[in-house]
């Protein structure tokens, strides 16, 4: 079997848009204080651009924030999914890599679980082209503690059926992030933010299940892992209730 491509991989979500906008887990006030820390000036009344917004879970809650924020998504499946959603909040279809933007338009860029999948040599450029002088590149992501023992023999069982998910592998944590621009001219400074959510199992797998390295592998492969995992779930946590754990690895760049 070939292995699936970047591009399989991105793909993938469009047909699992409800179930991705349903399950996946937001993000904490917290993080949106970092944002504004790091950045030196406030998301509220700012021109704010997410990229990669999928089916708007962070363009929400930086809406909610009192910036005036346009989503950029490549996938035809997640657009209309954030549609139906936020059919108040504007989007455009387009990527990181050639942002349908003028120069100079943007004071914030975020990229919410996103920026793995660009090519930096193309995303940082653009990034750096759109952004107003002060204006701040904010990526971010939600990661898996492994200091939590039911998470981190869950992330062992993952990686011993499907394998390590090698786009995120690729650049899709912080550190790579930061190692990865070709210009030289972004000095990031890094955030850990921790928060959890107390959610049915049912929840919990399904959120899995919504994640590219299951998609890709087909229904009937995910859906025998996932059973699998309900019977060990609830042998931890038998009144089916979980704490889903997250630390969430922020970066955010200045321009001069």
């Amino acid at each position: 079997m070939t292995a699936p491509s970047h591009a399989d991989r991105a793909r993938s979500f469009n047909a699992a848009a409800a179930q991705y906008s349903a399950n996946r887990p937001s993000y904490p006030p917290a993080l949106f204080d970092a944002i504004e820390e790091l950045a030196g000036h406030s998301l509220t009344g700012a021109r704010v651009v997410d990229v990669g917004a999928g089916t708007g879970i962070a363009t929400e809650l930086l809406h909610r924030r009192g910036a005036a924020v346009l989503a950029v998504e490549p996938g035809e499946g997640m657009a209309a999914q954030f549609r139906r959603i936020h059919p108040d909040l504007p989007i455009v279809r387009g990527n990181g890599n050639a942002l349908p933007l003028a120069t100079a338009s943007a004071d914030f860029l975020t990229y919410a679980q996103a920026w793995h999948w660009t090519d930096p040599s193309h995303a940082v450029p653009e990034a750096l082209r759109v952004l107003r002088p002060g204006g701040a590149l904010a990526l971010w992501w939600n990661t898996t503690p492994l200091d939590i023992p039911w998470h981190a023999a869950q992330a062992v069982r993952i990686e011993r059926r499907f394998g390590t998910h090698p786009v995120v592998e690729q650049n899709g944590s912080g550190a790579r992030a930061a190692l990865s621009d070709p210009t030289g001219r972004l000095d990031f400074t890094g955030r850990k933010v921790r928060w959890s959510r107390r959610i049915p199992i049912d929840t919990h797998l399904a959120n899995l299940g919504s994640h590219s390295l299951f998609l890709v592998h087909g229904t009937e492969a995910s859906t025998a892992f996932l059973t699998e995992e309900k019977h060990l779930l609830l042998d931890t946590f038998p009144d089916g209730i979980i704490e889903e754990t997250y630390d969430v690895d922020l970066l955010v760049a200045t321009t001069s």
